[in-house]
């Protein structure tokens, strides 16, 4: 049971950090469709949902990855390459907040500015 809760896991992170980009790609759509301005009112409501649908799969990527580090594969390739492995794995995860962070501040630009 445990490992399908791992692999479930894993599938939700993954998934919840798609449907965060496609939220991104969304909301930059709606932002560049040059809709006359009657149209334009009900396309920055519909950014906002996108928005907070964004927020909601940040949220879900948290949970998960908090839930992926309880079941974190200790010496999987071996000692050698562990402390590398940890490495790459915490520049990854820096990099990917600083695009997270930096992808849910241009939606809100764009929903709300």
């Amino acid at each position: 049971m445990k490992k399908l809760l791992t692999v479930f896991i894993g599938f939700a992170h993954d998934f919840a950090a798609g449907a965060w980009a496609a939220t991104v790609v969304a909301v930059a759509f709606l932002e560049r469709t040059g809709l006359p301005s009657e149209v334009a009112v009900v396309l920055q409501d519909l950014q906002k949902e996108f928005f907070y649908l964004g927020l909601g799969c940040t949220l879900l990527v948290f949970i998960t990855g908090a839930g992926r580090g309880f079941t974190y594969v200790e010496d999987y390739y071996g000692k050698p390459t562990e402390a590398a492995r940890k490495k790459m794995l915490m520049i990854k995860h820096l990099v990917l907040l600083v695009i997270f962070g930096g992808g849910t501040w241009w939606q809100y630009f764009l929903a709300f500015g």
